[in-house]
């Protein structure tokens, strides 16, 4: 039995789970019968308190008598993809799926904690969106173009299309144009929030910016192995960016989620973060509205930084592919045999319907992917939506050496133009063996090389 099974079976995360897990490993070393091991969980779980005294299960029973029961006796149900996961990104999937509105959930191959939700996890919801599930940065999405350029001129024109970037978007935490950019995104209604409403300078200013974190521009090889939306097979130049909302999106998630804690006070501390707003009530519906306000821009924001990248090295487009990853879509599943509305909630997980076209990139020195989804019901219709963490920023500035990293880069081909120690390719999975774990999910079309990579400076402090 491992930490899903006993969270399966009722198991709250914390310090019961890993009494119940010495539980586990006592009861097999004393020579227990492994076939009665589910039911002498199942037992001290149904009655902690008839177990105080016993000798083999005592811990585990006190434990079980001082956690926080959960708040709903049968989760959703839920599938993961991939092993290895950390144990409490399981924990937070399963803790979601015992939400009252919870109706089913998965969790991608590059899961890994998040606030409430984990970072690639998927829930559907009756009728509730939750601010944590979607996440800080709303709308966070990929952008690839293709362009009309010989590869050749990655290495040849380099300093030119370095210049391209540096000129044509900003990277870093408060970063924006002193000439705002403008884009027809502008003239939506940003009076559906008081939060936006307050924003739209601060949008408007960071228009066509990248932010700090995880974020990225970045020029590579694309490999298209089948012809792509008229794009024939072949090699070619292309331009990949990763950001979302910015500013005005971490703000419209803080209000909204600390909105959502006040109005359920009932939940207990380890819920907390998954607190909801009906989508029936008003602020259900301001939240909604912010959100998809939040989604345009974030898709103006890549627009603009493609629009003015390539007028900049004056060239045409071939391809345009792209997809949010933390966002919320109002969809019907088929969930336990039943066709019913729910609203999924994909925080880090890329829509993987069928034939939709999506990105999922590796790191800084790993190839990432353009997808197209083969529609797969139990992940509802997702995938992950990179290749993950495995190691925490602190620890990946305390660990890693830039001499070091030259040295992966150098070999992988790629020309750092900066970024931070923390984003450096050891802190991230193998983007293969993620891949792997989901040919279920998606199939490749074309894959996409890094070479020229621009991520915030060292020490900019991540948003999201």
């Amino acid at each position: 039995m491992n930490t899903k099974d006993l969270i399966a079976l009722g198991v709250p995360p914390g310090e019961a789970m890993r009494r119940g897990l010495e539980f586990i490993a006592n009861f097999i070393l004393k020579g227990g019968d492994k076939l009665k091991l589910t039911g002498e969980v199942e037992a001290v779980v149904h009655a902690p308190g008839d177990f105080t005294q016993d000798p083999l299960r005592r811990e585990f029973a006190q434990a079980l008598l001082k956690s926080a029961r959960p708040i709903h006796a049968a989760t959703a149900p839920w599938q993961q993809w991939g092993d290895g996961l950390e144990p409490e990104a399981v924990n937070q999937m399963a803790r979601a799926c015992q939400l009252p509105v919870s109706v089913a959930g998965a969790l991608m191959p590059d899961a890994h904690v998040g606030y409430g939700l984990p970072i690639g996890g998927v829930l559907a919801t009756d009728n509730a969106v939750i601010p944590y599930a979607v996440g800080v940065d709303i709308a966070c999405r990929m952008k690839m173009t293709v362009l009309d350029l010989p590869v050749r001129e990655l290495d040849r024109r380099r300093e030119r299309l370095i210049k391209a970037i540096e000129d044509e978007t900003r990277f870093g935490i408060g970063a924006h144009f002193e000439q705002p950019r403008q884009h027809a995104v502008l003239d939506a209604d940003w009076n559906v929030s008081p939060v936006t409403k307050r924003s739209k300078g601060r949008a408007w200013s960071q228009l066509g910016t990248s932010g700090s974190g995880n974020h990225f521009v970045e020029f590579g090889v694309f490999t298209a192995r089948e012809k792509i939306n008229g794009l024939e097979p072949g090699e070619y130049v292309a331009l990949l960016s990763h950001s979302g909302s910015r500013g005005t999106g971490a703000a419209v998630c803080d209000h909204y989620s600390k909105l959502a804690v006040e109005l359920h006070p009932e939940l207990p501390k380890e819920h907390r973060q998954l607190a909801w707003l009906a989508l029936d009530s008003a602020e259900g519906q301001e939240y909604w509205a912010a959100m998809e306000l939040m989604g345009q821009y974030a898709a103006a924001n890549h627009a603009v930084i493609h629009q003015f990248i390539a007028e900049n090295l004056r060239v045409q487009v071939l391809l345009d592919v792209e997809n949010h990853h933390n966002f919320a879509w109002q969809e019907r599943h088929t969930i336990g045999g039943v066709e019913r509305d729910v609203i999924v909630h994909r925080k880090g997980a890329t829509p993987a319907g069928a034939g939709v076209l999506g990105i999922i990139p590796g790191s800084m020195a790993s190839p990432g992917y353009v997808v197209r989804g083969k529609g797969s019901e139990p992940s509802l219709k997702s995938a992950s939506h990179g290749a993950g963490r495995v190691m925490s920023r602190k620890k990946a500035a305390e660990t890693f050496e830039w001499y070091k990293v030259n040295r992966v880069l150098k070999e992988a081909g790629v020309h750092l133009i900066s970024a931070g120690l923390d984003e450096v390719p050891m802190v991230y999975k193998d983007i293969h063996a993620v891949m792997a774990a989901q040919t279920d999910l998606v199939e490749v079309l074309g894959q996409f090389d890094p070479k020229l990579v621009k991520m915030a400076p060292h020490g900019e402090r991540p948003e999201d």
